[in-house]
């Protein structure tokens, strides 16, 4: 149901223990997701006043449910400016906050000789930001299999962050500074536009703000059903994995430093979209492998700290999905990274992740005065929230 005006007088409540919100900020963000949080971020480098609330314990969403990959170079138009700019931000953030951005870059494996004409076609586009492999050159940037590789690209620009944790530190940091709060458990349940601020309803008291964020991702459809309705949002469904080598296996996987894509991933990024042979890429695998696509998958690898693998991802998009998992889907990424890094896999988690997907990759609506609903609908949250942060504050700092 959608944020509306609450009825009733302005209360200052605290559970016992747990100490009373700020009564006024500049900024209260709803949301302490990558899009919230980068908000914050922006909103208290220029001097502005910052409550952030988020209903869960933790940050448990799409910000540590992805690779941990910040794929700038893959990016095209408004996003690709985005990108360039959360770049400099996580590196500088990461210094500062003491958490680790791998500067690895991102490896795309060529496993046919459109999939190679599609990155030579956007190697000559970008100028340095990709160079062209043979295939020593990709086995020698990391350990996927030889077999059926035709070369490929690496792409330097490209950062890798542990998703589990990236978040949680980055909340941590701002909870460090004087001009930001933020604050778990806690939800709002109303927003009051008044005279040139909204009064913010929550289950901890009510906070009176100058301006109001909402990055609640996908959920912005529950929240703000115009909006969505709109900006033409769905939900996309993904499937994930991590995993490891299969007891079976004689090998480890071995040390994986860059993010791996593969030629389904050529079908998912901006940046290759305008190369005519990513056309025939589709044409191939709609011949060969049409279950790639009925799963929707963009099979991409990237490693965690303990040297285990994240693997996905395959996609759906709707308004409600079934809540039950599909093995068969399972199955198939096991089967995909197998196949790609040369090692029978066991999956030793497995979980579902949400995000909003829409026309557009990105939605800014104002659908009450001095309240900003933003989302990333896109996919591409970690990439380019620190970006579309920067711009959207701009923009408030101006109103």
């Amino acid at each position: 149901m959608p944020l509306r005006q609450a009825q009733g007088v302005s209360r200052r409540t605290s559970l016992p223990g747990v100490p009373l919100l700020p009564s006024r900020v500049d900024l209260v963000i709803v949301g302490a997701g990558i899009v919230g949080l980068a908000h914050a971020v922006e909103a208290i480098s220029r001097g502005w006043s910052v409550l952030v609330v988020e209903r869960d314990a933790r940050a448990v969403g799409a910000s540590v449910r992805n690779f941990g990959h910040i794929g700038v170079t893959t990016q095209d138009g408004i996003a690709l400016s985005y990108a360039l700019a959360a770049r400099e931000r996580w590196l500088r953030l990461g210094k500062e906050a003491g958490f680790a951005v791998r500067e690895t870059g991102t490896l795309v494996v060529a496993r046919a000789d459109d999939e190679l004409a599609v990155l030579d076609d956007f190697a000559a586009r970008r100028d340095g930001d990709a160079q062209i492999l043979t295939r020593k050159g990709v086995t020698d940037r990391a350990p996927v299999s030889p077999r059926g590789v035709t070369g490929g690209a690496f792409l330097p620009l490209d950062l890798r962050v542990d998703q589990r944790t990236a978040v949680a530190a980055v909340a941590a940091w701002l909870n460090t500074r004087r001009e930001c709060r933020v604050e778990w458990s806690t939800s709002v349940v109303g927003l009051e536009p008044g005279s040139g601020v909204t009064l913010v309803r929550t289950t901890r008291g009510d906070v009176v703000a100058r301006r109001v964020v909402c990055a609640v991702g996908h959920e912005v459809e529950r929240l703000f059903p115009v909006a969505a309705l709109e900006a033409g949002i769905q939900q996309c469904r993904q499937q994930m994995l991590r995993a490891e080598p299969a007891r079976s296996a004689r090998r480890a996987i071995g040390e994986i430093g860059p993010a791996v894509l593969t030629g389904t991933s050529l079908l998912r990024h901006d940046g290759f979209a305008w190369s005519p042979s990513v056309a025939r890429v589709r044409e191939r695998l709609a011949q060969d492998r049409p279950d790639l696509l009925e799963a929707g998958l963009n099979l991409m690898v990237t490693q965690l700290p303990d040297g285990t693998v994240t693997l996905g991802e395959t996609r759906a998009y709707g308004f409600t999905h079934e809540p039950f998992r599909s093995q068969a889907l399972d199955d198939l990424l096991l089967a995909e990274g197998a196949a790609l890094l040369g090692v029978p896999l066991q999956a030793i988690e497995r979980w579902d992740a949400t995000y909003p997907s829409a026309p557009q990759p990105f939605l800014v609506s104002e659908p009450m005065p001095g309240v900003s609903v933003v989302s990333v609908t896109s996919g591409i949250g970690m990439t380019c929230a620190f970006g579309l942060a920067a711009k959207v504050v701009e923009e408030a700092l101006r109103s």
